[in-house]
C-alpha cells in the first residue's frame, strides 16, 4: 500500500507529542490530529500507538546516539565529557517549555508500556554507556582519569539521568552545567597536571 502522508514527517511529529506528553497521556486520537491523518489512516500504516511509540524511540535514540558520538570525538577527556553533557542537557532544555528527557520520561512509564519498550531504553543507555567508555579509552586518556573509563562511563549515564530529574525540578540549564562541570572535575584531572 501506497502511503498517502509523507512518513518521515508523521513520524517527527509522533515523537514529539510523545516527548511533551508521555505514553500515558497521548492518545491515537492525539497522534492523528497533531500529523493531520485520520485515526483509521495510523491504525491502518502502523498498527497502534505501541507500535508508533517504538518507531519514534528509535528515531528518538537514533539521533542521540548519533549526535553523542560526536560530542565525544574531542582532544581530551575532559572536554569529550564536557561536550556529551552539553548535549545532553540541551535536549533536555530544548522548547518552551523545556520537555525534559524522553529516555528518562520512557523509563518511568516503561512498566506500563511493556517490556520491548524496556529493553530499548536498557539498550539505548548501554549504547551511550559504551560510546562514553570507548571515546575515555582513546590515545591514553586512562592517565588523566580517577577511575576505568567502564566505571566512568557508568556513573555519567546515571548522573545523566539524576540531571534529568533535577531539570524538571528546577528548570535551569545553568544549575546542570555547574554540576557536570563538577563531576567532571571528579574524574578527570585538570589539564595542567595531566596532557590533554
Amino acid at each position: 500500500m501506497v502511503r498517502q502522508f509523507d512518513e518521515d514527517a508523521v513520524l517527527e511529529k509522533v515523537l514529539e507529542v510523545f516527548w511533551n506528553r508521555g505514553w500515558q497521556a497521548t492518545s491515537m486520537a492525539d497522534l492523528a490530529a497533531a500529523v493531520n491523518v485520520q485515526r483509521g489512516s495510523l491504525y491502518h500504516a502502523y498498527g497502534g500507538k505501541e507500535h508508533l511509540f517504538e518507531l519514534a524511540f528509535d528515531r528518538y535514540a537514533t539521533r542521540v546516539l548519533a549526535e553523542s558520538r560526536a560530542a565525544l570525538d574531542a582532544p581530551s577527556a575532559r572536554l569529550a565529557l564536557k561536550q556529551f553533557f552539553d548535549v545532553s542537557i540541551a535536549s533536555m532544555t530544548a522548547d518552551t517549555p523545556p520537555r525534559g528527557c524522553f529516555t528518562t520520561k520512557t523509563a518511568v512509564e516503561s512498566d506500563a508500556i511493556g517490556e520491548r519498550m524496556q529493553n530499548r531504553v536498557r539498550i539505548l543507555l548501554e549504547s551511550l554507556e559504551a560510546l562514553v567508555a570507548e571515546a575515555l579509552s582513546r590515545d591514553g586518556r586512562n592517565s588523566s582519569l580517577a577511575d576505568p573509563p567502564d566505571e566512568i562511563a557508568k556513573m555519567v549515564i546515571a548522573f545523566t539521568r539524576g540531571l534529568a530529574v533535577m531539570e524538571r525540578i528546577y528548570h535551569e540549564p545553568k544549575r546542570l552545567h555547574d554540576l557536570s562541570e563538577s563531576l567532571i572535575d571528579l574524574l578527570v584531572q585538570p589539564l595542567h597536571q595531566n596532557n590533554p
